[in-house]
């Protein structure tokens, strides 16, 4: 799975959010680091590095933050002085190239949550993700190029202009195997 900063000296703005919004949330649920950290399944150094926002922070284990936390995904990548969870607008994912990132556009409560995300891969580029729990399910609309979809031993092609709706509760994977820049828009929903 990606992280929200990889091998970069400059702090993107959602580092600070996270740090700011688990160290507030963390402390309004009067959890120590240690409590949290078993909760989550992380360990305690990585939740103080991720306080600190000097980390490089996988998006499983925001979900896993968040849902030790009792809060929805959003709530940790938002500025903190935000209420409106209708635009986040920040970047959470960045790739192997400058070209390669995911933004968290929106997220709204569905039955739980819905996440709204703008991606960009580069040519030859993968993103990696371990299975969901069951129930969860994504929505992607190709806008620039053509997105490999693997869904655990299948794969699927979706070009320009098209779509596929498929459950996440098992491991998938995005590639891009052209040579141009893929651009495509993912609604998480669970």
């Amino acid at each position: 799975m990606g992280n929200i900063l990889h091998n970069s000296n400059d702090r993107p703005d959602v580092l600070i959010h996270v740090a700011a919004n688990v160290k507030r949330l963390r402390q309004q649920a009067e959890l120590s680091q240690q409590t949290l950290s078993e909760r989550a399944g992380v360990s305690r150094r990585m939740l103080v590095n991720i306080e600190k926002g000097d980390v490089n922070v996988s998006l499983g284990t925001l979900d896993r933050l968040a849902e030790a936390l009792g809060v929805l995904f959003y709530t940790l990548v938002q500025p903190p002085d935000s209420e409106d969870s209708s635009r986040i607008d920040e970047i959470a994912w960045i790739g192997q190239s400058p070209r390669s990132h995911a933004r968290l556009l929106a997220s709204k409560p569905a039955r739980q949550e819905v996440e709204l995300w703008s991606w960009s891969l580069a040519a030859g580029e993968v993103y990696v993700s371990s299975a969901d729990h069951h129930g969860w399910h994504e929505m992607v609309v190709v806008i620039e190029g053509k997105l490999t979809l693997e869904l655990g031993d299948r794969e699927r092609l979706i070009a320009a202009g098209d779509f596929h709706v498929y459950p996440t509760d098992q491991p998938y994977r995005y590639r891009n195997d052209g040579e141009g820049l893929l651009r495509f828009i993912r609604n998480v929903v669970y």
